[in-house]
């Protein structure tokens, strides 16, 4: 089994601030108000089919999402660039410590908002960039972003796009949004101290498949109680880190709803997830699939 393990960083003023928000503690103003070259991360939201409410924008304003996200980096000091345009992929992506994406379906297509789509050659340099050293942290639908065709109820391992090769794992469907538990398989992971055993939310909860051998599994699916077809199987990865050859990569489903945004539980694991694909804070990230989840390949009969 191999064990991917970051070396430990020297404490940076931005490290300190991120451990002492995820202590709930306050950032003395020292750590807040001194860095040498920001960081920045760019939120990309772009969807081709279904957007998600809370990544919609209303004219030129930016969804709840983006100004969610916004301001909790902001108490990071981390820079947000905020954008939907696919064109992106085609400028300079050095300028980006980490990409957070929010997105939906095959993006180099075009979608009913006549939004440009992302070029072959930029889908490529996003991939590249990855490999290269720069974290993505994937939220809710981005497991929904070029899916593998055929039955839902099948895992297509051998198909699977090289972006959900990079992400770990592939949507499924989803049943009704319920209160449903997470539970807690990795509590030293950055963000997830303070969550207990488990975590119970309101949420849409997405039924998975496609996982990488690779994940280091943090939370798990817990479905005995759960309502609905997609969820009539054994316990699966809900949330997961894995290292994509020098990058770093971090997916969580959760992220629907605007209440799960605002909820410090989630804040608690966006910024921890993205505290480590920034290597900021040091994790053990062994590969635990088998153990956390050893049925997580059994999909439900429908």
């Amino acid at each position: 089994m191999n064990c991917h393990r970051l070396q430990k960083p020297a404490i940076s003023q931005k490290m300190l601030s991120f451990t002492l928000l995820l202590m709930g503690l306050a950032i003395p103003a020292a750590v807040a108000g001194e860095s040498a070259k920001p960081t920045r991360v760019l939120f990309f939201s772009r969807n081709v089919g279904y957007e998600h409410a809370v990544v919609h924008r209303e004219g030129d304003q930016l969804s709840f999402a983006e100004k969610r996200l916004t301001e909790l980096l902001k108490k990071v000091e981390i820079e947000t660039v905020c954008e939907k345009d696919g064109r992106i992929f085609d400028q300079d992506l050095s300028r980006f410590d980490a990409f957070v994406f929010y997105t939906n379906g095959d993006l180099t297509l075009e979608n009913k908002r006549h939004v440009p789509p992302m070029t072959a050659t930029g889908l490529q340099r996003l991939l590249a960039a990855i490999d290269s050293g720069t974290g993505f942290l994937g939220l809710h639908s981005t497991c929904a972003s070029w899916r593998t065709a055929g039955e839902k109820n099948e895992n297509h391992l051998d198909q699977l796009s090289p972006f959900l090769r990079m992400l770990g794992g592939e949507f499924i469907a989803h049943g009704a949004q319920q209160e449903a538990a997470l539970r807690v398989v990795d509590p030293n992971f950055p963000g997830v101290q303070k969550l207990g055993r488990a975590l119970r939310l309101h949420e849409e909860y997405y039924g998975l498949k496609n996982f990488a051998d690779d994940l280091h599994v943090i939370l798990v699916q817990e479905t005995a109680s759960m309502r609905g077809n997609w969820y009539q199987r054994p316990p699966y990865p809900a949330t997961w880190a894995r290292v994509q050859k020098s990058g770093r990569v971090f997916f969580t489903s959760l992220g629907h709803r605007e209440d799960v945004w605002t909820s410090e539980p989630f804040a608690q694991i966006v910024l921890g997830g993205l505290s480590w694909v920034l290597g900021q804070v040091d994790a053990e990230v062994a590969p635990n699939l088998k153990r956390a989840t050893p049925d997580a390949y059994q999909l439900s009969p429908e």
